[in-house]
């Protein structure tokens, strides 16, 4: 199947990483291990972060220009037409100007992925964007949530044929490679032999990234000072100030290691022991998922989809989201019980490995979109 993809809140191809962009790469890359055929409609990006409705009508018109010059295109023979359109991450500060157009159109499926609908956006400066998001989830053949607690608020503004595809949120390349046996990132690090070291991974942002930090740092203020620990930080980004001077009553115990690539990131992984990040209004976490995949337990805040890739008290802790003292206790259980550390990290490998590959989420991505498929073909 040809299928025309979009994300309007950031292009795959764009510059900047991010958990968003990821994930976008990831989608294309499982329709394409579907067998289909997957080209980026649109680059344009559609978030207005300031809630201005002037800025709003102008992004709306731009998309409505791209929506006919795609289509137009499409109905000259210039390109070939999708035969699906496929829009990723569409919310009130980044609605799809151009997916629902191009598909009535053109007569096509319309789907959408990791979707949000806030009803207190329904008033306010983002109230036309929300109306656009309402619009387009009113029109989509299939909805794929990859966060089990989005599912109450989109239901209700679903047409009454609209499927709905619970996803698991996926990595690609696993199994990872095994953890190694020596301690070379230590060495690398300057970290003592007997230090557990932990692991955050994040944007240095302001808003909820930079929060997410400021909690970490609090709770780890909170332990004894008689437990041993390292902490690694990988990222960058403009509120790198602001976060190092969080940290700065922890000493030498903190290394900032600055923005990663994926092969540096995943030997972080294999080689530190617990992956802490209390999940500020966090989505679901790619980082979270990654490293279970490489096998470490993790620390996190209990926001968004984080437990659909932490099973609490198996593969991980979970704390109430924002709860500092809740984050601390649970770091520290860890701490003072390795054998447990070890236990979760081999329990959240082999749960990434039978629920969150690409391989998994191909599969059940191809069967949904099929059977859109033939349900056209029967309409037709």
């Amino acid at each position: 199947m040809r299928i025309a993809f979009y994300a309007p809140l950031k292009a795959p191809d764009a510059p900047t990483p991010s958990g968003d962009r990821r994930m976008a790469r990831l989608l294309m890359a499982a329709l394409r291990a579907g067998g289909h055929e997957v080209c980026l409609a649109s680059r344009l990006r559609s978030r207005d972060g300031a809630g201005d409705p002037g800025q709003q009508a102008r992004i709306a018109a731009r998309g409505r220009r791209h929506a006919d010059r795609f289509c137009a295109c499409c109905e000259s023979g210039k390109i070939a037409a999708p035969e699906l359109w496929f829009t990723y991450h569409l919310y009130y500060k980044a609605p799809d100007h151009i997916g629902p157009r191009v598909a009535e159109r053109l007569g096509i499926p319309y789907v959408v992925a990791e979707a949000s609908n806030a009803p207190k956006r329904a008033g306010g400066p983002w109230a036309d964007s929300h109306r656009r998001v309402v619009d387009a989830l009113g029109r989509a053949d299939l909805v794929v949530g990859f966060n089990s607690r989005d599912k109450t608020c989109l239901q209700p503004v679903l047409k009454p044929d609209s499927a709905y595809l619970d996803l698991k949120p996926f990595v690609d390349g696993l199994p990872y490679p095994p953890r190694p046996a020596g301690s070379a990132l230590r060495s690398e690090l300057g970290v003592a032999e007997r230090d557990p070291v932990l692991l955050a991974v994040g944007m240095m942002r302001p808003g909820a990234k930079t929060a997410s930090y400021k909690l970490l740092a609090g709770a780890l203020s909170m332990i004894s000072t008689e437990r041993r620990w390292a902490l690694a930080i990988a990222g960058d980004g403009p509120a790198r100030a602001e976060v190092e001077q969080a940290f700065r009553g922890l000493g030498g115990r903190v290394r900032f290691l600055g923005a990663i690539g994926p092969e540096r990131l995943t030997a972080l992984y294999l080689g530190a022991d617990i992956l802490v990040w209390p999940a500020i209004n966090e989505a679901y976490g790619m980082a979270l998922l990654e490293a279970q995949a490489a096998g470490l337990p993790v620390v996190a805040g209990d926001a968004g989809g984080v437990p659909d890739i932490v099973t609490d008290g198996d593969t991980g802790l979970l704390s109430p989201e924002g709860d500092t003292a809740g984050f601390a206790a649970n770091l520290d259980r860890l701490l003072r019980d390795p054998e447990q550390v070890s236990r979760m990290g081999a329990a959240a490998r082999a749960q990434a490995n039978r629920w969150h590959s690409l391989e998994s989420a191909a599969a059940r991505l191809d069967t949904a979109l099929r059977k859109l498929e033939r349900r056209g073909s029967a309409v037709s």
